[in-house]
């Protein structure tokens, strides 16, 4: 008969030792490794075991029984039940030395290639309402505490039907069918909450109904809104059903009671999930796109587009990728994973030729559009698989590259792209990267041609677990 596997251990008076990555922190029991979440180094808790290996194990604070010196008091009333900010409880000067040291673990215990001294990271100026984009939700699901909830079975009230008359907000962390009431977000500039919590408003008032997650029905589904430096303003409304006149009515209310948003669109979305790239936004007002410029470059934004969420870090992140390339005004680029071009746009003023290349169709038209908008005739952008696109015939035709620079999604490059990159063999490879742990698998491969000699973070996404990094390679 199989041994049963002992549940429910707790731990007591468990000293917080250091941070860990992603989040997480590590105490050390009898010499097994704890990683513990929503705690930081100096803190004594009691935790909670759930994974539990034979040198390893994860778990959970149940009770703190003293507080670490380095904590901060969170400046979000909705800290701890809304899954973002995650590091409000350190102050910013901690956060940034734990995202210099996640690069450095990932780099040396991953990557295990040489590496020249790390670069202290680029934190930003702004910490508060940094993000440009922001995109809520509607439901019928309030996501509560625990206390909160018990507290309403206490008083006879049922806490599933609490929020049945509608909620706007974000998503619960770790659910997908519940959503944080908020009432004053910091991640955005105003009138970021005014505008949520006046579709609530009105929603309420007129009696529409909010979507329903698990039975896939009600009206107001999801809402994005863009700001930009430039100082225009997106918003697009996203509905479940398609009801001319409702629809009419709370876009005319917006319309009047935010006569500063730029374009107003809304997209039906009658499908089980909440993308809307296969879907087709409507122009209601304005002429359905926004623009932000970086440095001198300007960029069309749509609904659909892909653009830093993070305005003046991404300049930070673009000037030190344009450094590391070590263009002198001659160099044929190619831009992988150029998405909208911005990368290549943004570093073309010093290079004698863009090329980019985006398996996304939209993405490279946004591109071209982008391009045409900055008056530039050295780029050229293609749709496709780079490995399918740069062949010998296309080197022929376009110059062998240069510079490289990639900048692929957290999953990092398909190993068949590092070969291909390998195989290139460009004097200089720029790496920008979202997840350090899969950029440092890349590394490892890319060793067998390239050396590090350059590397950078940036910090795009302040009070978060996100950190981005820059490497520099050279053939050797």
């Amino acid at each position: 008969m199989a041994r049963k596997k002992k549940r429910n251990i707790v731990l007591e008076n468990i000293l917080i030792e250091d941070y860990a990555a992603e989040g997480r922190s590590i105490a050390r029991v009898e010499g097994k490794v704890i990683f513990v979440e929503q705690v930081v180094p100096g803190d004594v808790v009691d935790i909670r075991l759930g994974k539990n290996k034979k040198d390893w194990a994860e778990g959970h604070p149940i009770a703190y029984r003293s507080y670490s010196k380095e904590r901060v008091t969170p400046f979000c009333t909705h800290f701890g039940v809304c899954g973002g900010c995650q590091w409000q409880i350190l102050p910013y000067e901690k956060q940034l030395q734990y995202k210099q040291q996640q690069v450095k673990d990932n780099l040396q215990r991953i990557g295990k290639v040489p590496l020249p001294e790390i670069r202290p990271i680029l934190g930003a100026a702004q910490t508060r309402q940094y993000r440009n984009k922001i995109e809520y939700t509607f439901g019928t699901e309030l996501f509560m505490p625990k206390e909160q909830f018990n507290a309403l079975k206490e008083q006879g009230v049922n806490p599933h039907e609490y929020g049945k008359q509608g909620v706007a907000g974000f998503h619960g962390k770790g659910f997908w069918d519940k959503v944080v009431d908020i009432q004053t977000c910091y991640l955005q500039r105003e009138p970021t909450n005014a505008i949520r919590l006046a579709v609530k408003a009105f929603a309420l008032e007129q009696g529409y109904s909010f979507y329903d997650l698990r039975q896939h029905t009600g009206l107001l589904r999801t809402m994005q809104v863009r700001l930009c430096e430039t100082g225009e303003l997106m918003v697009n409304l996203v509905m479940g059903a398609d009801d001319p006149e409702k629809r009419e009515k709370i876009l005319n209310h917006l319309q009047t009671r935010f006569p500063q948003i730029t374009t107003l669109l809304y997209t039906i979305n009658t499908k089980r999930n909440d993308s809307i790239y296969d879907l087709e936004p409507v122009i209601w007002h304005g002429p359905g796109y926004v623009t932000e410029q970086l440095e001198q470059y300007r960029f069309k934004i749509g609904p659909k587009s892909f653009f830093q969420t993070n305005t003046a870090q991404a300049v930070e992140l673009y000037r030190v990728t344009r450094d590391f390339a070590e263009l002198s005004g001659k160099e044929t680029l190619y831009d992988l994973y150029c998405g909208t071009g911005s990368i290549g746009i943004f570093c073309s003023e010093k290079a004698g030729k863009v090329i980019g290349v985006e398996m996304i169709d939209a993405a490279i038209e946004d591109a071209k559009e982008n391009a045409a908008w900055n008056g530039l005739d050295k780029t050229r952008f293609y749709a496709g698989d780079v490995i399918d696109i740069c062949t010998d015939a296309f080197f022929e035709q376009h110059g062998r590259p240069d510079v490289i620079v990639t900048d692929p999604p957290r999953a990092g490059m398909h190993g068949k792209l590092v070969q291909k990159i390998n195989e290139m063999a460009a004097p200089v490879v720029v790496y920008v990267s979202c997840n350090p742990a899969t950029q440092a698998r890349d590394l490892a491969l890319l060793n067998e041609k390239y050396e590090v000699t350059k590397i950078q973070p940036v910090d795009m996404f302040p009070h978060t677990l996100h950190i981005e990094n820059v490497v520099q390679l050279k053939l050797r």
